[in-house]
């Protein structure tokens, strides 16, 4: 009965082959009208595939006809996805895809709040898509950004290894991060947020340099970083990145896609990240790279309302556990002072939403807020720290003929309570949790002369509960020839910062110096002129070529700049007085060819420096020379690309410990360069590997001072408290890790796998 059963069946799918239809699908895929060579032409689900000659021609055997999707995709093109009903045994089929420009006329928001072409757009904006980043893939979004021009990821410390990004010169406290819009990562979370945050499910950064305050308040002052997440229906059902280096670093990427019903679409992601393995290469007895367990869960919802609006919600959670230290330290030793050790549990949430009003009008509610818990010890000095704050902004975007006009109102909350003087009472009994308050009003118009001419004009009022009344004006102007192809932007504008040392500046929680504060800090203002000139030349080959220029000055007043030159064993507080300027200029190209090359590159020139009693100085840890470059090749037959990335620094000038510390005053030039091949394997998976450091570039060793005596049991102090010079201590040096330029992680090996389910 069985081998009945059995040869019935072989006989019904033999049949059944027999009598299928197969056919013979061809055709020509043109862009802009001419014919497009090694395209690669795709029918989804079966795997199959094939790449164009030199005339566009293709064609493809398959087993039956019936309905099937064609997919295309081309580097430098618009990748097109149809599905075609195919009827013959021969069916011819030409296929036109979009040009390049369609491809890089992105939708920008950050800089005026609307959705806007990147192209009209009256303030510079700078998109990074995902496969920017993929590029030279790095286990956190930190370390990503160390390939954009003019942006630099700061390491403040090699112990604990936290950082911050800076943008033209000015440090991390001044950069604006956004996720969707919505400010989450600042205070704390400038300093440790910027991790876990699942890059499977980014779609874009879009960076916006010089002050944004009259948008977005204070901390906008160098400017902003905006993440924006993938909408739900954008995402893949599935995808996944999985990657691992030699040094034992393993990272997890996980993006989801679902929806509960018609009308709610769901994105999840997941992040972890696990490193457990101490490496001490230069010799200096304490880690090189912190030891870390990283746990990150983000959900986004989206809901379609009746009326065609949109509802978005999203959260964040975050955990992590990280030190470094002594190679011997273990957690029972947390807090002591026998083995030195730095280390931070953190905790943090996150919640943020958008919603379209059901009304006729365009206004829109966005809200956010965040909690920050940290539990740190920096060797024997305990820091407690608890951060919430919550936003809300509500906005309306009216059309009134040549005029676009975008008013708001927003509100922001900060509570700040930790254990150091900070937030104690006056007199230092007793606890006093910092609380503001900081409503607000703004109100921006655009208005288009001509079809390549506009004006926009801006202008916030915030009310600080502490320090009173702010103003924040700006004035953005756009020229532009009649194809887009040439674009100038100039800009003024006005910049505000209520500096919070003990949740921006990592060396005030090290212990290894005491904090000082000689007055009162007020909060520090700015004004900034940028000019900014493109020109775009789009070839006849379907090549595309990119010059960005751009010129800036910023001037403040009240700066707030650390003291660490007057007592070693001191970190000193207080406005400036004087001024304090940063300066510049910065050229990038941007160069993609048909053949499947791209060259992106930059270079940065700028002057950050501070004048005081009629002296001038160079900041600490600023670069006057900066260049990065992304050099990559996509060979079409073998579905093969090879990305070399790299970036060079100029010297910093950095904190010595005394006129006796002998290390030197300024950094070397140094350069950290990657190499990276990725294969693609069919249209769901992806392998990709190479090295990172290929110069295998680290800081001095001895960029630590005395670490060898990290509670300074050995060094003899005079009655103000002044490390002395001694037999044993020469130089007068105390233990101290902000002599900090570079991460000591040296050359390593790397290794990953992607996975992409539509």
């Amino acid at each position: 009965m069985k081998k009945l059963a059995f040869l019935i069946g072989f006989i019904f799918l033999l049949s059944k082959g027999l009598l299928a239809q197969e056919a013979l699908l061809s055709g020509k895929i043109y862009s802009d009208g001419k014919p497009l060579p090694y395209a690669t032409v795709v029918i989804k689900d079966t795997g199959k595939g094939t790449v164009t000659d030199e005339e566009g021609r293709y064609s493809l055997q398959l087993t039956q006809v019936g309905r099937y999707s064609i997919q295309v995709s081309y580097l430098g093109k618009k990748a097109f996805e149809e599905i075609v009903e195919i009827t013959k045994e021969s069916f011819e089929l030409d296929i036109n895809v979009e040009g390049v420009e369609a491809l890089l006329d992105e939708v920008v928001v950050s800089g005026t709040l609307q959705e806007i072409s990147r192209k009209d757009s009256p303030v510079p904006v700078e998109v990074y898509k995902s496969s920017f980043f993929q590029a030279n893939r790095s286990p956190s979004l930190f370390e990503s950004f160390q390939n954009i021009n003019g942006v630099r990821p700061q390491v403040n410390c090699s112990i604990c290894y936290t950082g911050d990004i800076q943008i033209n010169g000015l440090e991390g406290p001044y950069t604006m991060i956004l996720i969707d819009g919505m400010p989450l990562v600042s205070g704390l979370g400038t300093v440790y947020g910027l991790s876990g945050i699942p890059q499977s499910l980014i779609d874009r950064i879009e960076v916006v340099k010089g002050p944004a305050s009259t948008l977005y308040g204070s901390e906008a002052v160098a400017g902003l970083i905006n993440i924006i997440t993938k909408r739900p229906e954008n995402a893949p059902l599935v995808s996944a990145d999985v990657m691992g280096t030699t040094w034992g670093e393993l990272n997890l990427d996980l993006g989801i896609r679902s929806s509960l019903g018609e009308s709610v679409q769901s994105l999840t992601g997941i992040n972890a990240f696990y490193y457990d393995n101490p490496i001490d290469n230069n010799g200096d007895g304490l880690t090189d790279l912190t030891l870390q367990e990283r746990f990150s869960l983000f959900q986004k919802f989206q809901i379609q309302q009746r009326n065609g609006k949109m509802l978005s919600l999203a959260g964040r959670y975050i955990q992590e556990d990280r030190w470094g230290g002594e190679l011997n330290w273990t957690p029972a030793f947390r807090g002591g002072d026998e083995i030195y050790g730095e280390s931070i549990r953190t905790r943090r949430w996150e919640l943020f939403g958008n919603y379209q009003l059901p009304v006729k009008e365009e206004i829109n509610l966005q809200i956010s807020a965040n909690g920050h818990k940290q539990d740190s010890y920096y060797g024997d000095m305990f820091y407690l720290a608890d951060q919430r704050i919550g936003f809300g902004q509500l906005t309306w975007n009216k059309t009134l003929g040549k005029n676009q006009l975008l008013t708001g109102l927003a509100y922001r909350y900060t509570y700040y309570d930790d254990n150091t003087p900070a937030t104690a009472e006056s007199g230092g009994q007793g606890n006093n949790p910092v609380q503001i308050h900081l409503p607000g009003f703004f109100v921006q118009n655009e208005f288009k002369f001509k079809s390549n001419q506009s004006l926009l004009a801006g202008l916030r009022y915030d009310y600080n509960s502490v320090h009173g009344g702010i103003w924040s004006p700006r004035i953005n102007y756009k020229l532009s020839s009649k194809d887009q192809s040439l674009i100038w932007r100039t800009s003024i504008g006005n910049g505000f910062r209520v500096a919070n040392v003990f949740t921006e500046d990592h060396a005030a929680l090290t212990g290894a110096r005491q904090v000082v504060f000689e007055e009162d800090l007020d909060p520090e203002r700015s004004w900034n002129i940028n000019t900014n000139l493109v020109k775009k030349i789009y070839t006849d080959q379907g090549n595309y070529f990119s010059w960005d220029a751009s010129a800036f000055f910023t001037q403040f007043s009240n700066k707030i700049i650390p003291d660490y030159d007057t007592n070693p064993n001191q970190i000193i507080y207080a406005n400036l007085d004087g001024t304090s300027r940063s300066q510049g200029i910065s050229l990038s190209f941007d160069g993609l060819w048909a053949n499947g090359l791209k060259i992106l590159t930059g270079v940065t020139l700028m002057d950050v420096s501070f004048t005081e009693g009629g002296v001038r100085e160079r900041q600490l840890l600023t670069e006057r020379f900066s260049g990065v470059w992304t050099i990559g090749y996509h060979f079409h037959p073998l579905e093969l690309t090879v990305d070399y990335t790299g970036n060079i620094y100029g010297p910093m000038r950095l904190p010595l410990l005394g006129e006796l510390d002998d290390r030197s005053e300024y950094s070397p030039w140094w350069s950290l360069q990657n190499i990276q091949v990725t294969k693609s394997l069919g249209r769901k998976w992806e392998i990709y590997g190479g090295v990172k450091n290929l110069l295998n570039y680290t800081p001095p060793a001895n960029s630590i001072a005395r670490p060898f005596d990290p509670f300074d049991r050995e060094v003899v102090f005079d009655e103000t408290g002044q490390a002395v010079s001694t037999p044993d201590n020469p130089n007068a040096l105390t233990f101290d890790p902000t002599y900090m330029f570079a991460p000591n992680q040296g050359m390593r090996g790397f290794l990953g796998v992607r996975l992409t389910l539509d």
